[in-house]
C-alpha cells in the first residue's frame, strides 16, 4: 500500500477501493466492473464495509490497460491511440462507423460535428458566438501585423476567446461542449474580411466565406462546396496536430489550450499549409497555360508535387473525389479543374499519383477569389471540431497516460561537471 510500511513478507498486500481505483486511473465503480467481469478478485474487509484487492493483481492489469490504451502498433514502433471516432480503411473513411463522405455530402458542417461529438444527428444544428467572445477575439486579432498567418490569427483568437470564458477548465462534457458551439464561430467571426463587408449571420461556411473570398455574393454551388470540404475535413484520425491536441487533453488542459495545441502544429508544409502550396502551383499552371514546365521546375529543384498522393490512400483520396464533383457544378472553376488534370497527368510520367484534398482544396480557392492562405484556414476551422472530439475522448481516459518514455542515446553518465 502506498505511504504505509510494506507488508511482512508472506503475507498478502491488499489495496481498499480507492486505492485500487487510483492505481487504475478509473472511478471506484469502474473497479467493481473490472470484478463483474471477472478482470479482478476481491475479498470483503472482515468486520466492516468495502473490499480488498490484490495489489499484485490490480498492477498487472493497470500494465494491460496501459498497453492496450496506448502502446505499438506493430508497425514501425508507432504510437497507437484507441479511439471511436474515425476509421481509415481500404481508401474510405468512416466517422463513428458512418462512411464520412457520404456524411458530409449529405449534412452541412454543423451536423457532422454535433455527429463526431455526440454520436447524435441533429438536423438544423447552428453554431452562434457570444458577443463578448467575438468582441474580444477581433481586438486580438487586429492587434496583429498585417503579414500574419491564418494559423496565427486563429490562434490568437482562441485564447483571447480562453479569457473571456471563466468557466474553461470545466472538463465535463456538457461544458466541452458548450466551448465547442461557441469557440468555432468566434474563429469564423475574428477573422478580417476579404475586401466586402463582413457576415456575421446565416450559415457557417457563408460567414467563413466573407473572411476568405473577394467574390461577397457567392452562388449556392460555391457555398455548398465550401460547406462540404469543412464537413470533409472535420476529422482524419491521428494526424499530427489531432495528436497534439490529445497530449495536451491527457495533460487536462483545457478545451481552448487544446485547440490551441492542435493550431501549433498545422503550420507545417506536411500538414494544414499543404493546400496553400497547392494553390500556387496551381496558379502557376494556368499563368504558364500548361502543367510541364511547372511540375518540371518543382522536380528540378528536388520539390515533392503538391496536392498529389497520401500515405493513407493507396488509391484515390475520397475527400478529393467528392469535392472534385462539387467543383464540377461551379462554371468558372473549370479553368481550375482543368489545370488540374494536367497536373496529374503530367506528373503521371514518372509517379503514378492521385489528387489529394489539397489539390481539391486548392481548385476551391483558386476558382473563388480567395487567396493561397485559404486553404490553412478552412482546414484548421474545419478540424477544430475534430480536435473537440478528440479532447472529450481523451478526458474519459487515464490523465497522462501520453507520457512515452525517452531512448536515452547520449554520453553515459556519470560525466564529469563541465569547466
Amino acid at each position: 500500500m502506498r505511504d504505509q510500511e510494506p507488508a511482512p513478507q508472506g503475507t498478502e498486500r491488499r489495496l481498499s477501493t480507492k486505492e485500487a481505483a487510483e492505481l487504475l486511473g478509473v472511478k471506484p465503480e469502474t473497479v467493481y466492473a473490472y470484478v463483474s467481469r471477472g478482470q479482478l478478485s476481491s475479498r470483503r474487509v472482515s468486520g466492516g464495509r468495502g473490499s480488498t484487492f490484490d495489489a499484485g493483481e490490480v498492477e498487472a492489469l493497470a500494465r494491460r490497460n496501459r498497453r492496450e490504451s496506448v502502446g505499438g502498433s506493430g508497425s514501425g514502433g508507432e504510437l497507437s491511440v484507441r479511439t471511436r471516432i474515425t476509421l481509415i480503411e481500404s481508401d474510405r473513411y468512416f466517422f463513428r462507423g458512418v462512411d464520412a463522405v457520404d456524411l458530409a455530402t449529405r449534412h452541412t458542417y454543423e451536423e457532422v460535428a454535433e455527429w463526431l461529438w455526440t454520436g447524435r444527428m441533429l438536423p438544423g444544428s447552428t453554431f452562434t458566438a457570444p458577443s463578448a467572445s467575438v468582441a474580444v477575439a477581433r481586438r486580438a486579432v487586429e492587434a496583429l501585423p498585417e503579414h500574419a498567418a491564418p494559423a496565427d490569427l486563429l490562434r490568437v483568437a482562441t485564447i483571447a476567446a480562453a479569457t473571456a470564458d471563466p468557466l474553461r477548465f470545466d472538463l465535463s462534457e456538457g461544458a466541452v461542449l458548450g466551448t465547442a458551439r461557441t469557440l468555432i464561430p468566434t474563429l469564423v467571426a475574428a477573422l478580417p474580411p476579404a475586401g466586402h463587408r463582413r457576415r456575421d449571420e446565416g450559415p457557417l461556411a457563408h460567414r467563413l466565406w466573407s473572411g476568405l473570398s473577394v467574390h461577397e455574393d457567392p452562388d449556392e454551388a460555391s457555398l455548398r462546396a465550401l460547406d462540404t470540404a469543412l464537413a470533409l475535413l472535420v476529422d482524419h484520425d491521428l494526424a499530427a496536430s489531432t495528436l497534439a491536441v490529445r497530449v495536451a487533453a491527457s495533460a487536462r488542459a483545457h478545451a481552448y489550450a487544446a485547440v490551441s495545441a492542435g493550431l501549433g502544429v498545422i503550420e507545417g508544409p506536411l500538414h494544414g499549409a499543404a493546400g496553400g502550396l497547392a494553390h500556387r502551383l496551381l496558379t502557376d499552371v494556368l499563368d504558364q497555360g500548361d502543367a510541364a514546365p511547372v511540375i518540371a521546375d518543382e522536380l528540378r529543384a528536388g520539390r515533392r508535387i503538391p496536392g498529389l498522393g497520401h500515405r493513407l490512400y493507396p488509391g484515390e483520396d475520397p475527400r478529393a473525389r467528392a469535392l472534385f464533383a462539387l467543383l464540377e457544378q461551379i462554371p468558372r472553376a473549370e479553368p481550375a479543374l482543368l489545370a488540374a488534370r494536367d497536373i496529374v497527368e503530367t506528373t503521371a510520367r514518372h509517379a503514378p499519383l492521385h489528387a489529394n484534398v489539397d489539390l481539391a482544396l486548392a481548385v476551391l480557392t483558386v476558382s473563388c477569389g480567395m487567396a493561397p492562405s485559404a486553404a490553412e484556414t478552412i482546414f484548421a476551422v474545419a478540424r477544430t471540431a475534430g480536435w473537440i472530439a478528440h479532447a472529450l475522448e481523451e478526458y474519459g481516459e487515464r490523465p497522462l497516460r501520453m507520457r512515452p518514455s525517452g531512448l536515452y542515446a547520449g554520453p553515459k553518465p556519470p560525466q564529469p561537471l563541465p569547466e
